[in-house]
């Protein structure tokens, strides 16, 4: 899963306009926390997933340093309460592939084929496309901003919610 726009996104804009601008915002990481909220039906549909014995894995972008990102994505974790319902989370690097090159990594480690793995995001350049280019299957959350998106247009698996993953996943 994707973080921003995906699993959690402002309270203030939801998915109106893209989930970046909170950090624009002045103040630290700590004090951008305080305007996200987790989208609709992320944490059931997790809950869910865990039950059913599917691996769950956040792969969220960070323009920071890797240490420092991996810092701001823990510190996130916490503060929405979901370290206990995935298997690993990730910051990953600010450049298009940095997401498919870790999954392609995740995947090799845990020996899990690419055509049992799913990614789930809203950003069709920073999500779907990486996880396609690599032969991972990919789900697109559909939102307002998502019509500027280049590309996103052609995307036949959209979702407009979380819960409707289980459209896409075997049983």
């Amino acid at each position: 899963f994707d973080g921003d726009g995906t699993l959690w996104y402002p309270k203030k804009t939801k998915y109106k306009k893209k989930p970046h601008w909170v950090y624009q915002l002045p103040g630290s990481y700590k004090d951008h926390n305080k305007h996200l909220i987790m989208t609709p039906y992320a944490v059931s549909t997790i809950k869910k997933l865990r039950k059913r014995g599917i691996i769950t894995v956040i792969l969220s972008t960070h323009p920071h340093p890797p240490k420092e990102a991996d810092v701001i994505i823990k510190h996130k974790i916490k503060h929405l309460k979901l370290a206990e319902l995935f298997d690993e989370i990730h910051a990953t690097r600010a450049y298009h592939g940095s997401k498919g090159e870790f999954m392609l990594k995740i995947l090799k480690k845990r020996k899990i084929p690419k055509c049992k793995a799913l990614m789930v995001g809203d950003n069709y350049l920073w999500d779907y496309k990486p996880a396609k280019k690599r032969g991972i299957d990919a789900l697109l959350i559909e939102s307002d901003y998502l019509r500027s998106h280049s590309g996103a247009g052609r995307v036949k698996r959209k979702i407009r919610n979380l819960k409707e993953i289980f459209d896409y996943i075997k049983s």
